[in-house]
């Protein structure tokens, strides 16, 4: 029988468990087949009680991933029923709409029993490179082009793997090695924290987690009641425009702030697009639930009851709700944009609090590279699919510069240009900051990159854009400018559409230009120390700092001389 829990040994069982999953995380990183987890940890690792509630998410991976897969749980459980969970038992899919809103994303969870009573459940995600289909793309018409699609089922029983499954995977993908790999490695992860959660049982002497689970829950909702209810009761209103695949997206924002919770309405915003740039209503609320925590309750611990305050609608048949079997495969390049629409709102309501707008949607791209048909490439000559992992600019915060090439809000980090070009037969030319893409202000907006990729002799490829801010870079805020567009062109100088498909002849190189972030505040209002190392670590040029800045040839010069002979400039 477990024993009643002091509130100190409470609060330690509570970090022990967010210990437990960041192991089970790291884990994951470690056994992954895919460059998209080892490198850019695009990942989630979370516990959840018996009722599918989530208790406590690993630090490591992406607010999409977690706070979506913090209600996929309960539909595992609705789907296998309770009499159907065994131990030995491991559960699968990559449904957009009881997942976490793509194909590429595979949902691993595995039910926890001590000594034959179940007391919760370990539940993993992670983005695999290919899942059969058109590719990572927008260009499919339905879910049905976009890939093998894998219902709610067993992909184990009492430990016995469903090899039928198995097959059929093989047989629908371009990376078959690559996408069982990492099925195993989230199986695997969710043992590694089984195996601590009863170690950790045995420790404390405890057989259940009902117990704990309670108190998390109750300490988390008061301590974020507590920040909403020192909130105005007001209300505010936002629109912001994305590129969208042919036409541009309207995201519409309202926003209200009541007693116990905010209610955050996307009603108003474009309807489901024709192509994959469509978000499942679970992604909406993850990144919308994201943003209104970052500001509002950020040193809560994320779990099912500090995010239920934070109420997230949008109408179905909206871009922000589509039902199946609409295309979703890009769900992140309009998913990720939310804060800024959400911020856009909050501002009004309190003020000097959120940031100006970033590059915010990931800037990912995937090639597909080939050996030239009939020629003698090199002696390894083979297919391969490369997913890089790369990040514009964030917006200025009220006190601070946003920061250069940082994923907000995703949280992925940036693949080396090594372990990127390890994984086929591509060469990456160019990877640097992108001077004066920052928008200018009184604190400046982050930088984003250029980028130049190619594959390497005797090879072809295909290049599979997913970019945004091409025609609606980031807006600044309080006075602020807005940030360097995206520009994505060939080698030869012809301009490319920032989503699709483009191909290339052997030879041939895609140059990039990433989106910087918003600036904040008037930028007569910067610090002139602070134009000065802006101009010394090329974040601008001199033309920014006259026509941006103020600032004379005379002070120019003298800033260019002190670099010249290695001075901090003045």
């Amino acid at each position: 029988m477990s024993k009643q829990l002091s509130p100190v040994a409470s609060q330690v069982i509570w970090n022990r468990l967010i210990s437990i999953v960041e192991e089970q995380a790291q884990a994951l990183i470690r056994t992954a087949f895919s460059t998209s987890v080892r490198e850019a940890g695009d990942l989630s690792a979370g516990v959840y009680d018996t009722d599918g509630r989530m208790m406590a998410q690993a630090v490591t991976g992406t607010p999409g991933h977690v706070n979506s897969m913090a209600a996929a749980v309960a539909h595992f459980i609705r789907r296998i029923g309770l009499e159907n969970i065994f131990p030995g038992d491991v559960y699968i899919t990559n449904d957009p709409w009881e997942g976490t809103g793509h194909l590429h994303d595979i949902t691993i969870v595995s039910p926890s029993f001590r000594e034959d009573r179940l007391v919760g459940f370990f539940g993993s995600t992670a983005h695999i490179v290919d899942i059969g289909g058109r590719g990572f793309t927008a260009e499919a018409n339905s879910i049905y082009e976009e890939g093998f699609h894998i219902p709610i089922m067993k992909f184990a029983e009492r430990g016995e793997v469903d090899q039928t499954l198995i097959r059929l995977l093989r047989q629908n993908v371009r990376e078959p090695d690559q996408a069982v790999g990492d099925i195993y490695a989230l199986a695997t992860c969710n043992e590694i924290g089984h195996r601590r959660l009863m170690d950790m049982m045995d420790e404390f002497a405890i057989d259940g987690l009902n117990e704990i689970a309670e108190y998390i829950f109750e300490n988390s909702r008061n301590a974020t009641l507590d920040k909403i209810n020192t909130l105005p009761r007001q209300s505010a209103e936002n629109l912001m425009t994305i590129d969208g695949y042919d036409t541009p997206i309207d995201l519409k924002v309202h926003l209200v702030i009541e007693e116990d919770k905010v209610i955050c309405d996307f009603a108003g915003s474009s309807r489901v697009d024709k192509k994959g740039v469509n978000v499942p209503l679970v992604y909406t609320q993850a990144y919308a639930c994201y943003a209104l925590k970052c500001a509002i309750a950020p040193e809560v611990p994320n779990n099912a009851a500090s995010l239920a305050p934070f109420e997230v609608s949008a109408p179905e048949g909206s871009i922000l709700n589509a039902k199946h079997p609409a295309p979703v495969a890009l769900r992140h390049v309009v998913g990720q944009m939310l804060p800024d629409a959400v911020y856009g709102a909050l501002d009004q309501i309190l003020p000097d609090t959120v940031p100006a707008e970033g590059a915010s949607a990931l800037c990912n791209f995937q090639v597909s590279v080939r050996p030239v048909a009939g020629e003698q490439g090199a002696v390894d000559a083979r297919r391969a699919e490369v997913l890089t992992f790369n990040s514009g600019g964030t917006g200025a915060r009220p006190t601070l510069d946003g920061m250069n090439a940082t994923a907000f809000p995703s949280g992925v980090m940036a693949m080396p240009v090594e372990a990127t070009e390890h994984t086929g037969p591509i060469v990456i030319w160019r990877k640097e900051l992108r001077e004066d893409s920052g928008g200018a202000g009184e604190y400046r907006g982050g930088l984003g990159q250029y980028m130049e990729i190619g594959a390497r002799e005797g090879y072809e490829f295909e290049f599979f854009a997913m970019f945004d801010r091409v025609h609606h870079p980031a807006r600044g805020r309080r006075g602020g400018k807005p940030g360097g567009a995206t520009s994505l062109e060939t080698s030869s100088g012809e301009k490319l559409s920032g989503k699709g498909k483009h191909s290339f002849s052997a030879g041939e190189r895609v140059k990039l230009e990433f989106p910087g972030g918003g600036g904040y505040g008037e930028p007569d209002k910067r610090n002139a120390d602070a134009i000065a190392r802006d101009l010394a670590h090329s974040y601008i040029t001199e033309e920014t700092a006259k026509h941006e800045y103020g600032m004379t040839d005379e002070i120019i010069t003298e800033i260019k001389t002190a670099i010249k002979n290695g001075e901090a400039p003045k």
